[in-house]
């Protein structure tokens, strides 16, 4: 005898292939009457428990596990609660979760389908809330090609069911309120693919996660009560362009250790890092990806939670408190952010909902061979929205105040590490990737409109034209790009044996060429300092005195060119060996004079690069910088000058270990000239060679400039020399 449709429903939702568990759970109106069906496999008996106290006794239907009420004695408001009775006898009250109304906004879904819901993590993920009076969690989940999607976690196992959601039509999104959950509880979804595969998926949107390797994400809810208004307000006012910055970028997980060998927590890192930073005179901390990742070893840069600070250092909270902190310290925290690609790994977003969902079908678009990771669909709107929710999440709630987004030329470019043949071209048969440039642009838009003083920075290491140009300009609208030609060009130069570098002078000299086509971050990164690449020390020749003096000089080189400043944790003490994310960086080389010599050195070039402002004024204008000469190959000697409206500064470089005695620089005015810097001080581990108070310019044009000065250049050291007043 064939099934009734209702039959056959009952036996979609008791094979859990059932696509909406609404149309046959919970209250429904039935002509004068009304019909409440609930699903307990575990359940022996059951009742509704009305308002006023009373029961009603609910049928079995065929030892299915499908409970019901048919008649006319429930009240109109489908107001009631369940109470089951399992197989030990054992009582259990709960209230209904197909009882409730469909709650998330059509209007709000339907802008999140066509990809313009900048905040989708409202509307996605798992939320505490209260409906109908009652408080529980709303959870909601894209994936449109599933057959149906359920809640699993604890809180199934004590009613022997899973959750099946309610499916919201062309939006492709999943919805279910369960009521009674709070904040930390651990959730997944249970995805059935259109096969009838089941596929167990952490959430997209989830914003606390376990420490790995467990994956669960975690019902989150904060409390955190900020204290930086002050900071952000003045964030806002402020004009970046012509402030100092220079940043220390760390690994959180290897700066430091505790005693056991463990990571520090974020208010332990608070606690340590900013009188650190504060000590040197960085002016921002740039952290290496804390969104949530699965492998130590990736340094977060494969991500699975884009809306998840990791939970090795603690909780999101703890996260709030240290950005919090570093604030209210005066440091500004940069986050490196990863929108160019995600891991393979089967829990999170790869195959979502058995099918190519986040990333691209086809593997010569959607595949980082090189990497072994996935590239994002930059045309699917909802995986646009989800990647401008994730990076607009981070400047909103954590108070970020920039995103460095990494691996930008990997967006760029449809033919990026790939191999004829192994990439589409775009419709116009160029390799420009067109979704992804249309990605970016809008990404920077939104958060430069929507975060005024947020800031972007791109680490791009091609020619691509105008990255840090206004949109509107036909830019991608990046803040800052990082000068990868300069830093590539500066170590080739500076690891060569100086008796050789007369020959390469055009390494350092080339830079200035576009050097004001960019607004420029100069970054000696952690990239520089692994893969048998060696430490910045281990990269410079000669003895050890060598190797140090160097250092001393290619850092004062650095503050000295226009653009804002990048180093990597360890470099503020001459780290010795590589870096290594596996343990912490070597905090005993503090007590060796050379090494504390640098940091010595360090300090005062942050010092004299946020107060004198010829040093950070116009870094990314070119009325700031000014050869005085480029051409002395014969000596290895570099000398210009770095102004603002008001002030000039004297730089003037030595690449050799023979001093310079008697050298002649030109300077634009008459009158004393004191020594603001010398490399190769006595404080910072030098021999404190040629150092002088003050120079009286003598009318003799030189360089180009009506005056000249005569100094004694010391050996591999750099000289910074300022007008007295």
């Amino acid at each position: 005898m064939p099934m009734t449709d209702t039959e056959q429903s009952i036996q979609r939702l008791v094979e859990a292939r059932h696509h909406d568990p609404f149309e046959l759970l919970g209250w429904h109106p039935a002509k004068d009457a009304v019909c409440i069906r609930i699903y307990r496999p575990g359940a022996v008996r059951a009742w509704l428990l009305l308002a006023d106290g009373s029961e009603l006794n609910m049928h079995q239907h065929r030892h299915s596990g499908l409970f019901y009420y048919h008649g006319p004695a429930c009240p109109d408001a489908p107001d009631y609660q369940i109470r089951w009775e399992d197989t030990l006898g054992q009582s259990h009250t709960q209230h209904d979760v197909y009882r409730f109304p469909p709650i998330l906004d059509e209007p709000a879904l339907l802008q999140f389908h066509h990809g313009q819901h900048f905040r989708a993590q409202q509307l996605l993920g798992a939320h505490c809330c209260r409906l109908e009076g009652i408080d529980g969690v709303r959870f909601a989940v894209w994936a449109p090609n599933a057959q149906r999607v359920s809640v699993v976690g604890l809180f199934n196992q004590w009613d022997g069911r899973i959750h099946p959601m309610r499916n919201r039509g062309q939006s492709g999104v999943w919805e279910l309120f369960i009521p009674d959950l709070n904040r930390g509880e651990l959730y997944k979804f249970e995805i059935r693919d259109q096969h009838g595969h089941i596929h167990l998926k952490t959430d997209p949107y989830g914003q606390q996660f376990e420490m790995r390797p467990a994956t669960a994400a975690i019902v989150q809810r904060s409390d955190y009560r900020w204290q930086d208004q002050a900071w952000l307000e003045q964030r806002a006012q402020a004009d970046w362009l012509h402030q100092p910055m220079s940043i220390y970028e760390l690994h959180p997980g290897s700066w430091q250790r505790n005693a056991q060998g463990e990571f520090l927590s974020y208010q332990e890192l608070a606690e340590g890092l900013i009188a650190h930073v504060q000590s040197l005179g960085f002016t921002h901390i740039e952290l290496m990806p804390i969104t949530e990742h699965p492998f130590d070893a990736s340094w977060g840069y494969q991500t699975t939670g884009y809306f998840a600070p990791t939970s090795r250092f603690g909780d999101p909270d703890g996260f709030r408190y240290f950005v919090d902190q570093c604030h209210l310290h005066g440091i500004g925290v940069i986050l490196d952010w990863v929108p160019a690609h995600f891991p393979k790994d089967s829990y999170a977003l790869a195959l979502f909902d058995g099918t190519p969902l986040y990333e691209h079908a086809d593997p010569r678009r959607g595949e980082h061979r090189d990497w072994g990771t996935l590239i994002f669909n930059f045309g699917r709107n909802e995986v646009k929205a989800f990647l401008l929710s994730s990076a607009l999440y981070w400047l909103e709630e954590f108070h970020i105040d920039a995103l460095r987004v990494d691996a930008v030329a990997s967006m760029l470019y449809l033919d990026y590490s790939r191999q004829p043949g192994d990439w589409i071209p775009n419709v116009h048969g160029g390799n420009e990737n067109l979704e992804a440039i249309s990605f970016l642009r809008e990404m920077n838009i939104l958060v430069h409109r929507e975060q005024p003083g947020a800031l972007t920075m791109a680490e791009e290491s091609t020619s691509w034209p105008m990255v840090s140009r206004p949109v509107d300009m036909g830019g991608l609208g990046f803040s800052m790009k990082w000068n990868m030609g300069w830093m590539h060009d500066t170590l080739s130069y500076f690891h060569r044996d100086p008796i050789y570098r007369q020959y390469h002078q055009d390494l350092l000299t080339f830079g200035m060429l576009y050097a004001f086509t960019e607004n420029f971050v100069l970054p000696f990164s952690h990239d520089e300092v692994v893969h048998m690449k060696r430490s910045m020390l281990d990269k410079m020749p000669g003895d050890e005195w060598q190797r140090f003096a160097n250092l001393r000089l290619i850092y004062t080189y650095m503050y000295a060119m226009p653009g804002k400043k990048l180093l990597f944790m360890g470099a503020e003490f001459a780290q010795g060996r590589e870096w290594n994310d596996a343990q912490a960086l070597d905090w005993h080389l503090y007590a060796r004079p050379h090494h504390h010599g640098i940091h010595t050195l360090l300090a005062e070039l942050n010092r004299l690069y946020r107060e004198e402002s010829a040093l950070h004024r116009f870094d990314f204008e070119h009325q700031g910088f000014q050869w005085l000469d480029c051409d002395d190959r014969q000596h290895s000697v570099l000398s210009f000058l770095r102004r603002d409206a008001a002030q000039v500064m004297i730089c003037s470089f030595n690449f050799t270990p023979q001093p310079r005695d008697g050298y002649r620089i030109g300077v634009p005015e008459a009158g004393d000239y004191q020594l603001l810097h010398n490399s190769d001080a006595q404080p910072y581990g030098g021999s404190g060679y040629g150092e002088y108070p003050r120079f009286v310019a003598e009318t003799v044009a030189w360089m180009g400039q009506p005056y000249s000065i005569v100094i004694s250049l010391p050996p591999l050291a750099g000289l910074y020399l300022q007008k007295s007043c």
